[in-house]
């Protein structure tokens, strides 16, 4: 009865062979492809606007077309959210596809979820549903499920229903297949990817990750593995991290079942297996999230370099310039960021060199295009000793704002769409609970006094950061129960915003984890309108948390 799940995608853009690569290299039941993210519903739009055909994404029409007739072949379905904006578009595609291959291919997709005409102004805003509608696919028959937004962890929880028949009275058992979706959503960052111990692994196994796979029982316990001969590895740290990623506290809501993630169990269960058991699951939330995209205006920048001597000195100049340059039509929005790249004595002008950025925002695209590149290509001449940009800026693009709002379950029209043209629709859940943060857990005993080093965190700890909107979250955690004992005393709010500068006038929370032996904290603005509006150096968060790990503390000696 093991229903065994795997993933080849964890974003539009990932590894074009991978779909091939888990057909060909062991025995897998369904297969998803996760190609949506926040900026990427943006893109889609934006193609949209120039195409209306267009809306989902391509790559997975054309990873089909030489892998669609070995997946009939052996028996294995396909689910994917690839039909982004558009799914019954990438449906109708895929099914003129099977048509030229002569495949009896039954496709499915899954609608409903976008409420943009709802949201005036908005270039695309679509909830995240549930996974009932694939279930409902899958159970009529449909070789290929094709769907828009849905919850990342849908695409695996929407197969283990159907394929055990779960309801959606079954909270604990979807709470556990929401964990497995959430482990292989990110593909390959479950098997070595991006992770923060790499340096411990021979780095030919590094090279090219396998994807992963979730062997999944009916109670909704699962094992995380992946195929044989496959790169990467799996471990306890790895699957940590992943669980970690974009998520808040001890309750993880979504469109079918909260799920306590302070409930999760993992053991090592053989090499490159990772059991996971023990999930508890609650009613869902009466509300769905809804990702709104909308065009915030027009953004432009300039990267003037500043070489040698009297770098502060230098970056004042260019900085009080700039300013009277513009002071007759200013940007609404002007900032400065100074990156001290810059060694002294240093033996290259690259290392002897720091950067100045300056990016503009404003409804009008004149203010942060003509204006600003004349402003700084004027002072070719006229400005500090070394002048020089990394590149002229340009007329300035636009940029999107992503906004989180949310509506009443029953407001959204969930319906799965089979092959034949029936229309199912699936009710949403009776019984709903507003969240509410679960009470704190008590801390672990501190370790005892002893000699401590000043050593970067990263030494006793990992961590795992990303982005959700305009905030971001960094979830660290420790190897040893001695290494948590510390880290659960010494990772304060306060100590955080200390590491962390940035986060130093905004709000924290933090939430503990003592089963993952992690905290991750939630650092709310700090991603200003999200990525889409790149408001920082690192406008995703991805490295926010291997900063945190390079930030030195005083680490008990017994721990290093």
């Amino acid at each position: 009865m093991t229903l065994r799940i795997g993933n080849f995608s964890g974003f539009y853009g990932d590894r074009f062979d991978a779909l091939r690569e888990m057909l060909t290299g062991g025995e897998v039941d369904v297969l998803t492809g996760d190609y949506l993210a926040e900026l990427t519903m943006l893109i889609l739009a934006r193609d949209r606007l120039k195409d209306p055909s267009a809306g989902y994404a391509r790559t997975f029409l054309r990873q089909l077309e030489d892998t669609l007739g070995l997946a009939h072949e052996k028996g294995v379905r396909i689910v994917t959210n690839a039909g982004g904006l558009n799914p019954a578009g990438l449906a109708d595609a895929v099914r003129q596809l099977a048509g030229r291959l002569g495949l009896p291919v039954r496709v499915a997709h899954v609608e409903g979820d976008d409420l943009t005409a709802r949201h005036p102004g908005s270039l695309a805003a679509h909830a995240y549903l549930g996974g009932f509608g694939i279930a409902e696919c899958l159970r009529a028959g449909a070789d290929v499920v094709v769907t828009g937004r849905v919850t990342d962890a849908a695409l695996v929880t929407g197969p283990a229903a159907a394929h055990f028949g779960w309801k959606p009275t079954d909270h604990d058992r979807l709470a556990g297949a929401v964990v497995a979706g959430h482990v292989l959503e990110c593909g390959a960052q479950a098997t070595g990817g991006n992770y923060a111990f790499f340096t411990e692994r021979d780095p030919r196994e590094l090279r090219r990750p396998g994807f992963p796979l979730a062997e999944i029982h009916p109670d909704g316990s699962c094992v995380v593995t992946k195929h044989p001969g496959t790169g990467g590895f799996v471990d306890v740290g790895t699957v940590t991290a992943q669980l970690l990623y974009e998520t808040g506290g001890a309750r993880y809501a979504g469109p079918d079942v909260t799920t306590r993630l302070d409930t999760v169990r993992l053991t090592q269960d053989g090499p490159d297996r990772v059991r996971i058991e023990g999930v508890r699951g609650e009613v869902p939330p009466p509300t769905l999230k809804v990702g709104r995209n909308r065009l915030g205006g027009f953004r432009n920048e300039v990267v003037f370099v500043l070489t040698g001597l009297d770098i502060e000195a230098k970056a004042a100049l260019v900085r009080a310039q700039m300013s009277d340059a513009l002071a007759a039509s200013p940007p609404a929005d002007v900032r400065w960021d100074l990156a001290r790249t810059d060694r002294p004595d240093a033996d290259t002008e690259e290392t002897a060199s720091a950067l100045l950025r300056l990016v503009v925002r404003d409804p009008d695209q004149q203010k942060v295009g003509r204006v600003l590149s004349g402003a700084a290509i004027e002072l070719a001449l006229g400005g500090y000793p070394g002048f020089h940009v990394v590149a002229p800026p340009g007329k300035g693009s636009p940029y999107g704002v992503f906004e989180d709002v949310y509506v009443p379950q029953g407001d959204v029209g969930h319906v799965a769409v089979l092959d034949d043209g029936r229309r199912i629709t699936v009710d949403p859940p009776q019984d709903t609970a507003v969240l509410d943060d679960v009470p704190p857990p008590a801390p672990p005993e501190p370790l005892p006094p002893g000699p401590t080093v000043r050593a970067p965190l990263g030494r006793v700890v990992g961590a795992r950061s990303g982005d959700k909107g305009g905030n971001a979250n960094v979830g660290v955690w420790a190897r040893t129960d001695d290494a948590w004992r510390w880290l659960a005393h010494e990772l304060t709010v306060e100590r955080f915003r200390e590491l962390i500068p940035e986060a130093r006038e905004l709000p924290v929370t933090r939430h503990a984890l003592p089963r993952l032996r992690a905290l991750n904290f939630v650092v709310e603005g700090i991603l200003g309108e999200g990525v889409a509006a790149q408001a920082r150096f690192d406008p995703q968060a991805k490295a926010l948390g291997e900063w945190l790990r390079s930030r030195h503390a005083d680490i008990p000696e017994v721990l290093l």
